[in-house]
């Protein structure tokens, strides 16, 4: 359990960060920049949780879920595997919670109509804000496959690959809470031409 007593610590104020291993990095280094989008994905879930009405509470209850694992995928990425041996167990992100987030995207895309154009992130505004989050997540993973090619061998399979279906979950859940489809804004390409 994390214990935090003090929120200030002072020992940022260099510009630098610890990692989970206690090496210290400067705030721009790509593995902070990686977890903190992964922090502000979490974010923008909990404001799109905010906008859920009593309806979506089986959403809302995987929402939860998914923001605790973020937080392991954040806990992942601060704790690089470079070899040292540390006082305790590093928290990594398992192939079951890929499957249990593949598991949440079949269930909910199985009520929805198939696609027949590109959806525009409009139509209520949970949808709009599941939207955002998934351009984030998006953004987050491009900064993991980044750090793959700086730091091979230190990130792990399966955070790379949760990453990659919270946005496809994300998605699917957009469409779901509009009317698990019905109410998408769709592209209509040239349209304004």
């Amino acid at each position: 359990m994390v214990t935090l007593n003090k929120i200030y610590t002072r020992t940022g104020d260099d510009g630098t960060t610890a990692l989970g291993t206690g090496e210290r990095r400067p705030k721009y280094d790509l593995r902070i920049e990686a977890y903190g989008t992964i922090d502000e994905a979490n974010a923008a879930i909990g404001v799109a949780r905010t906008q859920l009405d009593k309806d979506h509470a089986s959403l809302d209850s995987i929402l939860s879920r998914i923001q605790n694992d973020l937080f392991d995928l954040g806990a992942d990425l601060a704790t690089p595997d470079d070899g040292r041996k540390l006082e305790y167990e590093p928290l990594r992100i398992v192939a079951s919670q890929v499957d249990r987030l593949e598991g949440d995207i079949d269930t909910l895309n199985a009520d929805l109509e198939p696609l027949k154009s590109f959806v525009l992130p409009a139509g209520s505004k949970a949808s709009a804000s599941l939207h955002l989050a998934r351009t984030i997540a998006r953004r987050a993973e491009r900064l993991m496959v980044s750090l793959v090619t700086q730091e091979p061998d230190k990130v792990g399979d399966a955070a790379l690959k949760y990453v990659n279906r919270l946005s496809d979950f994300l998605f699917v859940a957009s469409r779901w809470v509009n009317d698990q489809g019905r109410a998408d804004v769709l592209w209509v390409p040239g349209k304004n031409r």
